[in-house]
């Protein structure tokens, strides 16, 4: 489907019902069906928070504005969520969306509890913060403008160039030590991108979003992720040598992730896009995973195991060290967490201080 990354709408794990399309042998036209919209749903949950104690992930809380992804990266992990509300993680993931506008106002009212401790917030931990209904939503931007008068520091990891829009809130927290920025790019093949990625810029497009937030201040990191053999692996030496000569200082990949229906859906996808690659692709995904498609062990999660996934370690660590990532500490979380101070609101005692 022209402009959407999953081939279908795969029931998700807990319905009691499956579906499956089959050729009833009428072979009608589906042309004159009407374009696959996309829906945004208003959510209004109790807190905006997320917490996690995973020993593998470099933070402790995120904040998601929104659930679904019109991006439609066909490999994001995140696609499984959706199964949680009854939805497909396929099709349903990247066209029936959910946001939270009163996201800033529950912010501020978690930041000013008298018991809370910051640490740095990851913004876009699961789907992406910059996904095209921010332009009309703007919910991520005001979460930063509620960050920036509190002083609270916040990594951001996006593949979309909006994130250039916030220029104006995010250099004055980077000049304190309060915001650095995460690029995803995981191929330069822009062929490659347009199906994997359908709905996201494209990766010349992110390079330039990498050196206009290095140009004014901003500390940026390249995710070269997702890793995925065979298919994009080979341009992890090209993207990082890209991306640090647009002005990145830091760098991370993630070997392809392939949780619960994502699997069945990424061979989907192959099977679609590639067929003549597929078995050979998912059969180097096995190698670099204990013989399955996805072991979901803390430790090994992100990079996988096996003579494969240790090449693709080598490989990234003697191309940081060559293109001079990584060598910097501010680079996506150890961001000041000193300055943290909840504004004063009208009303409130003034201190002696």
């Amino acid at each position: 489907m022209k402009g959407r990354g999953a081939v279908s709408n795969r029931c998700g794990r807990f319905e009691r019902e499956t579906r499956e399309a089959v050729d009833d042998g009428w072979d009608l036209d589906d042309s004159d069906l009407p374009p696959l919209r996309t829906t945004v749903t208003v959510e209004r949950p109790k807190t905006i928070i997320a917490r996690n104690d995973s020993p593998d992930i470099g933070f402790d809380r995120s904040i998601n504005p929104y659930k679904g992804c019109e991006h439609g990266c066909v490999y994001c992990y995140a696609r499984p969520s959706h199964a949680y509300m009854g939805l497909s993680p396929g099709l349903d993931f990247e066209s029936r969306l959910f946001a939270k506008p009163d996201a800033a106002k529950l912010l501020e009212r978690e930041l000013s509890k008298p018991g809370y401790r910051p640490a740095t917030i990851a913004l876009g931990a699961n789907t992406d913060p910059y996904q095209p209904i921010e332009r009309r939503h703007r919910i991520t931007r005001a979460v930063l403008e509620v960050l920036a008068r509190f002083n609270h520091p916040v990594a951001i990891t996006t593949k979309s160039t909006l994130v250039c829009r916030d220029i104006d809130i995010l250099a004055p927290m980077a000049a304190k030590g309060l915001a650095a920025v995460g690029v995803s790019i995981c191929t330069l093949d822009g062929r490659v991108a347009r199906a994997l990625e359908p709905r996201a810029p494209r990766p010349e497009k992110r390079l330039a979003a990498i050196a206009k937030l290095a140009a004014a201040g901003i500390p940026v990191s390249v995710m070269v992720a997702p890793m995925i053999p065979v298919l994009t692996d080979s341009q992890m030496e090209r993207v990082l040598e890209r991306a640090a000569a647009a002005g990145a200082v830091g760098a991370a990949y993630i070997l392809l992730r392939l949780p619960w229906e994502l699997k069945a859906l990424f061979e989907e996808w192959l099977n679609a896009h590639a067929p003549d690659m597929a078995e050979h692709v998912l059969n180097q995904v096995r190698d670099s995973r204990s013989g399955a498609l996805y072991v979901a062990d803390f430790g090994t999660r992100m990079t996988g195991t096996g003579e494969r996934a240790k090449l693709l370690a080598q490989r990234f660590e003697r191309a940081c060290a060559r293109f001079g990532l990584n060598q910097e500490r501010a680079t996506r979380f150890e961001l000041v967490t000193s300055l943290f101070r909840p504004p004063p609101r009208a009303g409130d005692q003034l201190t002696l201080l």
